[in-house]
């Protein structure tokens, strides 16, 4: 462990109740920051993403030409660059995040000039070349290491192209998308699975048209985007664990106020209703065509059954995942997930250390190639969890942890602030003990 690393200690809590309100989406506020960097003008985002994520795009936008303000909590002014950047010379630090560098690099791949994105160990193990493909047939030329970062991207004019995307990566259609938006000509994205779509909704609020088909998405350009001014709505992979936190405590209620509730991001909502918990939206409102809303989860008295997570539902919920396999062990017939290979090149092999961090608990736990089955029934009891310096690891065992027997150190617990820094606090804040 690195001498920063950090230990949290969670003890066991009696139930779970409250409301609450969640930092800005992550997903949206990158793609905000990245889209108003770019623009005309000037936007304005209130209840913009906490996490350090985040932070590392707007930190390379500053770098390619953009104006930063912060005008209050969460609330920030970015003045872009009227789509052409400011070449630089000196490397952009995406961090830990794989949306920064590979939505980036679609931006940047139109642009004149040479740009090398680096990134930190966790990213740079993380693979890039599912971006290289596509550019490269637009006519840019990529440089990586091994299939990896450091990536040195050298940007020319580009060619429309009709592209199928191998693995469903909303990361690797925005790429493709934001090279289009520079691009003369119809560039088209197609998805076997209907990835997120904050992209083309982002898109469509800074001015662009965009066309959907059944299973694809296309882009004519040259386009030029216009600043707005948003409000970015809750996260809901951020309320995924404080929601599995109350779908585990027999009668629990809790309350998320302004979450996102985007139909390509909801599906967690549909999975824990299968488990039995019941879901209450009880205010629904409409800003740059993303949903936002008022969501009540109350826990089932007799707890929670089963299901079984496969083929394009493991694809819409590949980040909830982790948490959904935490909590299996509480449910009655237990989860059990395939289709889900993604997880093994995420911040780190989440399958793995879900199979290690569950079996430290005392968990019984079958790990496939592809996902896990864990069955229900089982008392967990407190252990030392191991993060793997990846954020939703670190989170999912919080939740875990809650009810199980004696306490349980997370180590590596830092590492939550990469998405969601306020999230132990809220934890706390939720967990009558």
């Amino acid at each position: 462990m690195s001498s920063q690393s950090q230990q949290r200690l969670i003890r066991p809590a009696k139930n779970i109740s409250g409301s609450l309100r969640l930092p800005g989406d992550k997903s949206i506020s990158h793609r905000y920051a990245m889209l108003g960097a770019f623009a005309e003008g000037s936007s304005r985002f209130s209840n913009f993403s906490t996490g350090a994520d985040c932070a590392s795009t707007l930190s390379c936008m500053q770098q390619l030409g953009a104006k930063v303000t912060k005008l209050g909590p969460g609330a920030i002014e970015v003045t872009g660059v009227g789509g052409r950047v400011t070449p630089t010379t000196e490397n952009l630090d995406c961090g830990n995040s794989g949306s920064t560098m590979r939505m980036l690099s679609g931006l940047l791949a139109a642009q004149e000039g040479e740009f090398t994105l680096i990134g930190d160990a966790s990213l740079s193990r993380r693979p890039m070349g599912r971006i290289q493909k596509p550019l490269e047939e637009m006519g840019a030329r990529l440089t990586l290491t091994e299939g990896h970062a450091p990536l040195t991207i050298h940007g020319s004019r580009l060619r429309a192209i009709d592209f199928t995307t191998p693995v469903p990566s909303a990361q690797v259609k925005t790429c493709v998308l934001l090279a289009g938006l520079q691009t003369e000509g119809a560039t088209t994205v197609r998805e076997a699975i209907r990835t997120r779509d904050h992209s083309e909704l982002a898109l469509r609020a800074f001015g662009a048209e965009l066309t959907r088909g059944k299973d694809s998405i296309t882009i004519s350009g040259p386009q030029t985007l216009r600043a707005i001014e948003a409000e970015v709505p809750g996260d809901i992979s951020s309320a995924a664990f404080f929601l599995a936190a109350a779908a585990i405590f027999p009668g629990a209620s809790l309350i998320i106020d302004s979450l996102g509730l985007n139909p390509t991001r909801a599906t967690l909502l549909d999975v824990l209703g299968m488990l039995g918990a019941k879901l209450s939206v009880l205010h629904l409102d409409e800003k740059n065509s993303e949903l936002i809303g008022t969501v009540q989860l109350t826990a089932p008295a007799a707890g929670l059954g089963s299901v079984e997570i496969n083929g394009a539902l493991a694809a819409q919920l590949i980040d909830e995942l982790p948490v959904l396999a935490a909590i299996a062990p509480y449910t009655s017939g237990g989860i059990r997930i395939r289709d889900a290979k993604e997880l093994r090149v995420k911040e780190s092999d989440r399958i793995a250390l879900v199979a290690k961090n569950l079996r430290a608990m005392g968990a019984e736990v079958t790990e496939f190639e592809d996902g896990l089955d864990v069955p229900g029934n089982q008392q967990l009891h407190g252990a030392t969890i191991d993060s793997g310096h990846d954020h939703r690891i670190a989170m999912a065992f919080s939740v875990a942890a809650l009810r199980a027997s004696g306490d349980t150190l997370i180590e590596g617990a830092e590492v939550a602030a990469i998405s969601f820094p306020e999230f132990f606090d809220l934890l706390d804040q939720l967990a009558e003990r």
